[in-house]
Order: structure tokens, then C-alpha cells, then sequence
């Protein structure tokens, strides 16, 4: 298992890691995800470590704590093998104070969050989005404090905009506090927004992606074809409405291009979806969940080969869309992309700049 660095820190993690949303699973939402067990649990996390998967994700809200509970038992007596990760910042009840970022919800988070996973620390720490009413200097203050009394060694977030990780992570200079090195995103070949705007900051500011829903919410899986009804075992009957809108046609061209080179190279639609991802620029972890040991057997044969050039360019122009202002000059504008050249090469056509 290939191993990189998170960003420009010293937090290193495999190319794969390991979403524990599955795990007691409960509720409408998460329940769809799965119900896995204290027992099915741990022989995943087998599977995974035979593999060299060593980093375990979770959130505070997934099944109300549940999902941190079963992976706590899971990893018992192997926590010197891994690392954890979790987030918190959503609301975990209707109480006053449930959620967000303010000094007194973190703090009683990550030691709720620490409880019930079992262990003494948090190797990564992420705040599960933005959190507009408390100032930014509270948040960076209060997270730097916790890696300070050991209870978090990284710091990271998930679902901001490009402002807001810039003004926390210029909050965070400015104040000489720890830096946020990890940025949770949605990445796929149906969602490639992360592209526009997040990636080229990352790659600015030595912020790693850990990409979450890398099959775009169970539609890569190669289930999903043209001219088919949804399975009726797909978790998207449930799910679909948390994700965003994706057209029909672009959705089947792109299941199409992946059947074509799963049948030219003997790998699955997953293996290949996952495969494509983690060749991306910045990102550092692609984390594949699985709601059993078959599922999770299959993802794991996403690395340890590498997608030909001629397949590579079919699936990047395959899944290309058009970029929104300011963007698309310099996607579509020869002078614009002379002088800023993008990170990923566009497959849209050019033309001269006026």
C-alpha cells in the first residue's frame, strides 16, 4: 500500500483509508449506509490492515456516536497498528449548543469522541463543516489547545469553501496555532467541482484531500447502467437526495467509459473509479466504505496498478464539465492558461484569447 504525506505535514497515511460510516449503522440516512456489527467490524478492519489500510474515519454524528463506538471495539488491542480519525461540528441532537465550533462544543466533543473510540488520542481531527457564527481566532485557539494537551496530534476540515479554509488557515499563521493540513471533500468522475477551486488552494497552501463518497454515492459501483432501472438493493433509493443532482446522460456515459475499460483490463467499475482518483493532484487518502467483507475485498483491489494513458484520457474527458466563471477562460482561453497554468489539463476545446 502505496503511503503519502497529508499536505505539507508530517502526518502520513495509505493511499486508501477506511470510512467507518457503515458501522452501526441506524436511522434513515445512516442506516441505509449499513448496520455493520462489533463483530463483522473487526474482521474488516482485518481485511484491511492484511492489506496495509491503517487509517480508520468516522464522525461524532454517524448513528449518533454509534459508528465511533463499534470502531473503538473493533481496533481494541491493535491501536498502536493505526490511525484515527474523526469529525465533529454537526449537530448530534436538537439541544442548545449541539454543534459547531465554539470553544465549548469542541472540547466536549473530542472527549466524547475519545470515550467512545477508546483510546487516549485522535491522530486527525476534523471539523465536519463551517461554522459561520463562531469567530474564526475561537476556533484556531481551541484546536490548538487540544493538540497541545495530546489529545489530537493534525487538525483538518471537511466541506468548506475556498474562502473559508484560507481565512482559518491565515487565522492560524497570523496566530501561530496549529494548521489545519487536511481538507475532507467530495472527489469523483461525477463530481469533479473540487478541481476548480479547492485543489489549486490545496496545492497553494500544502492542504491534502481525503476524498469521501469516491463512488458517488453507490453510482459507480457498475449496478447503475443505461436503459436499467436503480437496483432495488442500491442504497441511492435513500441516499441520493443527500448528494448533488447528477444528469442521467452524463451519469451513463460515464458508466459506459468505465465498462469499456473494465472489460479491457479485467478490473471492476469501483477498482477503476477509485484507481482514477488517487492519481488526482493533492489527493493524499481515497476512503472506500464497504457494508460487507465482499464489498470491501473488491475496493481494496483499487491500487497496486495503474491506468494506461489511453484509458486515463478517456475517463477525464468522459467525466469533463464545463467550469463556471471565473474559471472557464482560462479552461477554454489559450492566453488565460499560458499565464496560470491548471493543475489537471482540460479535455474542453480551446480558443484565443481576446
Amino acid at each position: 500500500m502505496e503511503l503519502r504525506r497529508v499536505g505539507r505535514s508530517g502526518l502520513e497515511v495509505p493511499v486508501l483509508s477506511f470510512g467507518a460510516g457503515t458501522f452501526g449503522g441506524s436511522g434513515p440516512l445512516f442506516g441505509a449506509w449499513g448496520s455493520v456489527q462489533v463483530d463483522e467490524a473487526r474482521a474488516m478492519v482485518d481485511l484491511c490492515l492484511e492489506a496495509g489500510v491503517t487509517l480508520f474515519d468516522t464522525a461524532d454524528v454517524y448513528s449518533d456516536g454509534r459508528s465511533e463506538e463499534v470502531l473503538g471495539a473493533a481496533l481494541r488491542g491493535r491501536r498502536d497498528e493505526v490511525l484515527i480519525s474523526t469529525k465533529a461540528g454537526l449537530p448530534t441532537s436538537d439541544a442548545p449548543g449541539s454543534g459547531g465550533a465554539s470553544r465549548s462544543h469542541l472540547v466536549d466533543a473530542v472527549d466524547r469522541s475519545l470515550r467512545r473510540l477508546g483510546t487516549d488520542h485522535l491522530d486527525l481531527f476534523q471539523l465536519h463543516a463551517h461554522d459561520s457564527r463562531t469567530p474564526v481566532e475561537e476556533v484556531v485557539d481551541t484546536l490548538d489547545d487540544l493538540v497541545r494537551a495530546g489529545k489530537v496530534r493534525y487538525v483538518g476540515v471537511s466541506n468548506y469553501a475556498g474562502w473559508q479554509l484560507a481565512d482559518a488557515l491565515a487565522a492560524a499563521d497570523a496566530r501561530n496555532r496549529s494548521r489545519f493540513v487536511a481538507h475532507q471533500v467530495y472527489y469523483s468522475l461525477l463530481g469533479r467541482d473540487y478541481e476548480w477551486d479547492l485543489m489549486p488552494m490545496a496545492h497553494a497552501h500544502g492542504v491534502g484531500a481525503l476524498v469521501w463518497s469516491p463512488l458517488a454515492w453507490g453510482r459507480l459501483t457498475g449496478h447503475i447502467r443505461r436503459d436499467a432501472p436503480i437496483p432495488a438493493s442500491s442504497r441511492l433509493h435513500e441516499t441520493a437526495a443527500a448528494g448533488p443532482p447528477v444528469d442521467d446522460e452524463h451519469l451513463y456515459d460515464v458508466v459506459d467509459a468505465l465498462l469499456q475499460v473494465s472489460r479491457d483490463t479485467g478490473h471492476s467499475v469501483p477498482q477503476i473509479a477509485l484507481n482514477w482518483l488517487t492519481r488526482r493532484p493533492t489527493v493524499s487518502s481515497v476512503i472506500i466504505g464497504a457494508r460487507d467483507a465482499a464489498q470491501l475485498a473488491d475496493n481494496l483491489g483499487a491500487v497496486g496498478w495503474t491506468l494506461d494513458p489511453e484509458h486515463e484520457r478517456l475517463l477525464d474527458a468522459v467525466s469533463h464539465r464545463p467550469a463556471p466563471y471565473p474559471h472557464f477562460p482560462y479552461e477554454r482561453q489559450e492566453g488565460f492558461a499560458r499565464v496560470s497554468p491548471p493543475l489537471i489539463a482540460s479535455r474542453a476545446p480551446q480558443s484565443p484569447s481576446t
